[in-house]
């Protein structure tokens, strides 16, 4: 495998984070995770009036990458208050929507949950600017890269934040190469909650790009906080925080097969994938692939001695943990789930199955029935 370009790489996630490889097309995976012994919501729904709407916010769209070597390695970074949808309009069991969340902007990009996905090589500085718009203040913290004290974004101790209104330049150090977690760091107990996180990548120098590369962004919501920030009558303590979603990059089973709003992993049989797993949530997790059996080749930026690699299907991930996983695409061409197996988490308000949910999709097996059916529940129509 020969080096990459910045570019090269930028190219290959952004098609990995749409999730559609060479033919643009892949979606949900609910027959798989569940077989026959489903708990549809759909009964619910249909006698149930819809609520009118507690803002008018946009709605987020899916996080994307920014590759800083192509805008001399600086980027401005907003907090924009929006609506988030879990499960999309056109998914089975849709639509299910957080009112109001603090979702990330950055530059002429739209609004995301998680924020955008900064690249950056070893060695390179990044200067990052958070313009606060927002009607709260905020800060930018960032796991593991070198910054002086004051750019830490930890107002505890820094006894700085940006107020509303003002503005302030991070000065960052791409000096640990790895998969890292930035978030807000003020009032964090509910910013974080609210969708003030992100991913930042450090390719360590001659980084050698797979044949797919994904990043997956696991957490958990209480939806009553978000019920509350948007006005509604709901009660919410951090004391009594109860996750009632849970998300694979800001979506839920079904809407998380979706090729260009989900989170599916589209291979073709032979391939090398490298998958970069965060936990930005406050619950430990239980990683599990179907299928296929992968290693563990890093974890916060460091990379896993060879002698201590093993092959395993599960692996828990604890809160602000980051592991970055290999696995060959060596097994019968099909559509594989990827999920928590704490199987809780694969569930949306109490329905089985949805929540922390994903699959392992071969090219080879798009254009099965089943797959039809897959994209059928995932609201897809490609």
């Amino acid at each position: 495998m020969t080096p990459t370009t910045s570019s090269d790489i930028r190219r290959r996630t952004v098609l990995s984070i749409a999730g559609t490889g060479a033919l643009g097309a892949l979606a949900g995976c609910m027959s798989a995770l569940s077989g026959d012994d489903t708990d549809s919501n759909d009964d619910e729904a249909d006698e149930t009036e819809a609520d009118e709407p507690l803002t008018d916010y946009e709605y987020t769209e899916p996080p994307q990458v920014v590759d800083l070597a192509e805008q001399n390695h600086e980027s401005t970074l907003r907090t924009v208050s929006a609506r988030h949808q879990i499960v999309t309009d056109e998914a089975n069991g849709g639509p299910v929507e957080l009112p109001e969340v603090w979702a990330w902007q950055a530059d002429d990009l739209p609004p995301s949950v998680p924020g955008p996905i900064y690249r950056m090589q070893e060695g390179e500085t990044f200067e990052l600017t958070f313009e606060n718009d927002h009607d709260r203040p905020h800060t930018v913290h960032v796991h593991a890269v070198g910054k002086s004290w004051k750019d830490d974004g930890a107002p505890v101790s820094t006894r700085t934040k940006v107020d509303a209104g003002d503005s302030k330049t991070y000065v960052l150090e791409g000096d640990v190469p790895g998969t890292h977690f930035y978030h807000c760091h003020y009032q964090t107990h509910n910013h974080l909650d609210m969708g003030m996180y992100g991913i930042i990548r450090v390719d360590p120098e001659g980084y050698e790009a797979p044949d797919r590369e994904y990043f997956l962004t696991l957490r958990e919501w209480d939806s009553r906080l978000h019920e509350q920030t948007a006005g509604g009558d709901a009660e919410y303590d951090i004391s009594d925080r109860t996750p009632n979603f849970y998300t694979v990059n800001g979506r839920s089973a079904p809407t998380t097969f979706h090729p260009e709003l989900g989170s599916p992993l589209v291979l073709s049989r032979g391939e090398t994938v490298r998958v970069h797993v965060v936990n930005a949530g406050y619950e430990t997790h239980a990683f599990h692939t179907h299928g296929h059996r992968f290693t563990v080749v890093e974890e916060e930026g460091s990379p896993i001695p060879e002698a201590a690699q093993y092959e395993e299907d599960v692996v828990p991930i604890a809160p602000a943990e980051r592991l970055t996983l290999e696995f060959e695409a060596d097994s019968d061409p099909g559509i594989y789930p990827v999920h928590c197996h704490k199987v809780d988490h694969v569930t949306t308000d109490g329905h089985y199955p949805g929540g922390m949910a994903t699959a392992i999709v071969y090219e080879e097996a798009m254009d099965s029935e089943e797959f039809a059916e897959v994209m059928d529940d995932a609201g897809y129509e490609g």
